[in-house]
């Protein structure tokens, strides 16, 4: 698979999705950006769906998600088999989302957290590998409850 990452948002979050993509470029990533691309109001729900599916069915390695909290992104992205969206308010979180779960989708709320730290959690998500070792045991168990 391509070192792609795939990006969503709602009317809510248009601005910090707009820096995560640069963030994600700035990186070396190869970017695909669903929108939308006005502030019309538009269901979160469904950008989490197509960016979760595209990540599920590996047209990409990593999703990310952005709305006004980033809980109803996180919430709705978790319903896709094979998905490990996290809810990421910190760098920290952002770590230890990808490196102790294996997370894949990154949710973020533009009204949390604001670009400046938005962006910090984006780069900390991206630059940041599983470690599997005992975490590969608990993805897997994590995996076995969408069975």
């Amino acid at each position: 698979m391509a070192d792609k990452v795939i990006a969503g948002s709602d009317h809510a979050g248009l601005a910090l999705r707009a820096e995560a993509v640069k963030v994600a470029k700035a990186a070396g990533l190869e970017v695909e950006d669903l929108g939308p691309f006005s502030g019309e109001s538009v269901d979160y729900p469904d950008y989490a769906r197509q960016v979760a599916e595209a990540v599920a069915a590996g047209r990409a390695r990593l999703g990310l998600l952005v709305c006004g909290t980033g809980i109803g992104m996180s919430i709705a992205a978790n319903k896709v088999k094979g998905v490990r969206a996290a809810h990421c308010t910190t760098e920290f979180e952002a770590r230890m989302a990808r490196a102790h779960n294996d997370a894949n989708v990154l949710c973020l709320g533009e009204r949390v957290v604001g670009l400046g730290l938005g962006g910090a959690v984006v780069k900390a998500f991206l630059e940041t590998s599983f470690e599997g070792g005992r975490h590969a045991r608990r993805v897997e168990k994590m995996k076995d409850l969408e069975r």
